[in-house]
């Protein structure tokens, strides 16, 4: 992926796995370097980002991969 701006949704379903617009799964990215924060709702990827690493984001692995 490159480094877009993602914009997440309002409210979490809490599905498992979580989608990949959901505002958590991109809490976890940037709590691992991994994004960073626009704006309340948004976040930029960072440019190294991998589908697998989103993938594991979503399945609560994030930090096994980061």
């Amino acid at each position: 992926m490159s480094a877009k701006l993602i914009k997440t949704k309002k409210k979490c379903c809490k599905d498992d796995p979580r989608c990949s617009k959901c505002p958590v799964v991109w809490k976890r990215l940037e709590l691992a370097d991994l994004a960073e924060r626009e704006g309340p709702r948004f976040y930029r990827a960072a440019p190294g980002l991998k589908k697998k690493q989103i993938k594991a984001a979503r399945k609560r692995r994030v930090a096994a991969l980061a």
